[in-house]
């Protein structure tokens, strides 16, 4: 079943051209999905504090259909849909009135906290109905022309960057890689491929790797230790 709510979009979500930036869109859909979550009496934090539990990010899809900006009345849909093994399956869109602004589908892991396993989709219930997935392909691996790979620039993972998992939230990673494309293609991104490899700790230093290729802009973060946090493909539409 999906779930909506209503926001007036904040002034300060937008960046130089007025555009809401990509981190912010997927905010306001994450956010709806935890507000679905706390509705259903399941929220993260009673999951957290008293069973133990938290959601992982595996990967995310976002698909960019029109820009909004300051002050846009918006709608955004989440809604769970049928899950198997390990994977819990969740998707989202964002409507300006009957104009679709943005959509994504998204996989995630259940993880018990003291026993560091993975908790199984079919052996536990979120306590809201399932619906039918958004069809939208998401590629099984980002491979970049490995030739081409370069060394953008390093990132320290602050204060401002983390949640109460006391690791990067993952909803920072979209803005991240802007900061590290030309500014004039930010406004033409498309769609948003990332999958999370590895946690970005507190006090971690990013190293930014990145390529280019048929309007493509593939990236990976390495953290300190040596591992692969996110790779990642952004299609900018020229």
């Amino acid at each position: 079943m999906k779930y909506t709510e209503n926001y007036k979009v904040k002034w300060h979500d937008t960046d130089a051209a007025r555009r809401v930036r990509p981190s912010d869109i997927l905010v306001y859909m994450q956010e709806t999905a935890n507000l679905q979550l706390q509705n259903s009496g399941n929220s993260l934090d009673k999951m957290r504090d008293e069973q133990g539990l938290a959601f992982i990010l595996s990967k995310i899809k976002l698909i960019f259909h029109a820009p909004l900006h300051a002050y846009d009345e918006i709608s955004a849909r989440t809604w769970t849909c049928e899950s198997r093994g390990y994977t819990f399956l969740r998707c989202f869109d964002i409507y300006r009135g009957d104009e679709l602004i943005a959509e994504g589908i998204s996989f995630w892991a259940l993880v018990d906290l003291n026993t560091r396993r993975f908790v199984r989709a079919d052996g536990f219930s979120l306590g809201v109905e399932s619906d039918e997935p958004l069809a939208i392909d998401v590629p099984r691996r980002i491979k970049p022309p490995a030739d081409e790979v370069a060394v953008l620039g390093e990132r320290v993972i602050r204060y401002s960057d983390i949640d109460y998992n006391m690791h990067m939230n993952n909803t920072k990673y979209p803005n991240m890689l802007c900061d590290f494309m030309p500014i004039e293609k930010v406004g033409n991104i498309r769609e948003m491929t990332l999958e999370f490899l590895h946690e970005s700790a507190l006090g971690d230093t990013l190293t930014f790797q990145g390529a280019c290729a048929d309007g493509r802009y593939y990236f990976k973060t390495v953290n300190t230790a040596g591992e692969v946090c996110l790779t990642a493909e952004v299609v900018v539409e020229e």
